[in-house]
């Protein structure tokens, strides 16, 4: 059998531990608080208290709309010299050779069958980065899912949810707004081809 000795240095130990663990989010809280106050808004509102951003402007003998933060967005804006679309034909083995590998040829992602060039972000798209799985490649079930994994980037997106479906054609969207369309994937799964086509 096991017995258990509880000395008095070990109950000291013991009593210290839980006071301090019963201490820390206390102390984590006030530091957060301290620091939200005079860094800005916290992390749970992303605007910040107006009341407490109103009274630490007037704490500080500014009016609350002195104060002008700048907010830097990580989304591109939509491009407003953009070429018109084209319509050139690429098949799902043609596409492969603009996947960024190869630097002297444009880097081309297509989604729902239309095909963007999107060259001037290689820094995303381009070999080994963080986009590339869609370079060179119909990746539309991948866009709608929000997955990066390799098996996810193909070009048939039936099986979407209505959920996933909207977020691929938000996708969509954002890429017709910010990239030359240089054409269309003319082998598309059947189960996605447009029945006009």
């Amino acid at each position: 059998m096991f017995t258990f000795c509880h000395d008095d240095d070990s109950q000291r130990r013991l009593a210290f531990s839980a006071s301090l663990i019963a201490v820390l989010p206390v102390i984590y809280l006030v530091y957060r608080k301290v620091f939200a106050t005079n860094q800005g808004p916290s992390r749970n509102s992303p605007a910040g208290s107006s009341n407490s951003t109103a009274a630490s402007l007037a704490a500080q003998g500014q009016a609350p709309n002195a104060q002008k933060r700048e907010t830097k967005s990580i989304m591109q804006p939509a491009k407003t010299d953009l070429a018109p679309p084209k319509d050139d034909p690429f098949t799902l083995e043609q596409l492969k050779e603009f996947n960024g590998s190869d630097p002297t040829k444009p880097i081309y992602v297509s989604i729902k069958g239309t095909v963007f060039d999107v060259s001037h972000k290689n820094d995303v798209y381009g070999a080994g980065k963080s986009y590339n799985v869609f370079a060179g490649t119909d990746g539309s079930r991948g866009l709608g899912m929000s997955s990066l994994k390799l098996e996810d980037a193909v070009p048939d997106y039936s099986v979407l949810d209505e959920k996933d479906m909207k977020t691929l054609n938000d996708w969509h969207d954002f890429f017709k707004k910010r990239y030359n369309i240089v054409g269309r994937v003319t082998d598309l799964p059947l189960t996605v081809v447009p029945p006009n086509l």
